[in-house]
């Protein structure tokens, strides 16, 4: 297989990067770690909104003198598209956060869309599918219009598995014939809310923008599901690097989680990505 391309989610290094010099100091331990890449966060690392043109720039040079780029921006909306309360105001941030991405070179902005319902059966005619729900409806509208609207910027939105199994996600992101919706790929997600990656990985194809390198177990005792270090769960990544290889796939695997505790963010990270170049 290529060399992978390695990031690091910069929200899940412990360092406050609101405060004075914290993006720097960030950076500066992303880069120590020897990746390609960060992903920042539009909701909290950097704000689109607070970022001049002035800001914009130095942040592209902080980033090549340190011989980074920005894989992806994470914009994650507390509630998803399909949600009719506030829509106008995140459909317009998301659109905010696409042009960010554009003026930061980078190519993918990655969110939840929201929960996704399995799409519904033909009625024994597979001409005439049964109609959408009223809130995949909105989703599908939503979509379409994000998707034409990264087309216009040069960034594309990439919805993160997780929600619903990787077919019904893909159906629903099918939908959209007029208009390009990517997917970032998380096992990690998918393996604690009991759906197959593999089956995601053979539905989504290359709709794959770029993966979330997270892993995951169930915890049948507590009846839930866990995010643990990468190589310590479910996740047969040795496997997964392979379906990616045939697709094939050659954008990024982005380390880190957002529930990361402070006092071993740095080692499971480090562990991480030690563990992805091992495969």
């Amino acid at each position: 297989m290529a060399e992978l391309k390695l990031a690091v989610r910069l929200d899940a290094i412990p360092i406050d990067t609101r405060r004075p010099g914290g993006l720097k100091k960030a950076l500066i331990a992303a880069a120590a770690l020897r990746v390609d890449a960060v992903e920042l966060c539009a909701r909290q690392t950097v704000r689109p909104s607070e970022l001049s043109d002035t800001g914009v720039r130095q942040l592209r040079k902080m980033l090549d003198d340190l011989n980074l780029r920005v894989a992806a921006i994470r914009f994650q909306t507390r509630r998803g598209y399909d949600n009719p309360s506030d829509l106008e105001r995140r459909v317009d941030a998301t659109k905010q956060a696409l042009s960010f991405a554009y003026r930061l070179g980078a190519p993918v902005v990655v969110n939840q869309i929201g929960r996704v319902q399995p799409m519904p059966q033909t009625d024994g005619d597979e001409e005439t599918p049964q109609p959408l729900s009223p809130e995949m409806q909105q989703l599908q509208l939503v979509l379409d219009d994000l998707g034409r609207y990264g087309a216009r910027v040069g960034a594309v939105l990439a919805a993160e598995t997780g929600s619903e199994s990787g077919p019904d996600l893909e159906s629903m992101l099918r939908l959209s014939d007029q208009a390009f919706i990517a997917a970032a790929l998380n096992p990690g997600q998918l393996i604690i809310n009991r759906f197959d990656v593999d089956e995601a990985i053979a539905a989504l194809g290359n709709r794959i923008h770029l993966v979330c390198a997270v892993d995951g177990v169930l915890d049948f005792a507590a009846g839930r599901g866990l995010m643990v270090p990468l190589g310590q769960g479910t996740a047969d990544f040795p496997n997964l690097l392979g379906r990616l290889e045939d697709l094939p796939y050659r954008g990024p695997f982005v380390v880190g989680r957002g529930d990361m505790p402070d006092e071993s963010a740095m080692a499971e990270i480090a562990d991480g990505i030690s563990y992805l170049r091992s495969l």
